[in-house]
């Protein structure tokens, strides 16, 4: 299993202790040190749509220019503005095998131990 997020996150913290308490493992891939590469947003909007992991109600859509935000007209436009700013993208990600969820929900977390 793979956990993407940032480590000083309140929701990634609940995610990995829920993760830990219940003998998941899983490798932890922090996008502030390591990035996210385009392929594997394009994955993840294949799989889920982009909608679904661009967070807008975080502090950093908000504080994005409004002619930054008003640019977004397109998918690849979306992705793009996701790689640089890595902290739009809900967190945590969890992905193992063909389960792939954004955030935190301890009734999905369970689909994963079952």
């Amino acid at each position: 299993m793979k956990v993407y997020g940032i480590t000083n996150c309140n929701t990634v913290k609940k995610a990995l202790d829920w993760l830990k308490a219940n003998h998941v493992d899983y490798e932890f891939h922090d996008f502030k040190k390591l990035g996210i590469s385009a392929e594997k947003l394009h994955e993840w909007d294949s799989k889920a749509g982009y909608e679904k992991f661009m967070n807008k109600q975080g502090l950093t859509w908000k504080q994005l220019a409004p002619e930054v935000k008003e640019s977004i007209k397109t998918k690849e436009d979306a992705l793009k503005l996701l790689q640089q700013k890595t902290s739009m993208i809900k967190r945590p990600v969890i992905e193992k095998d063909s389960f792939l969820f954004f955030g935190f929900d301890e009734g999905e977390y369970k689909k994963l131990v079952i």
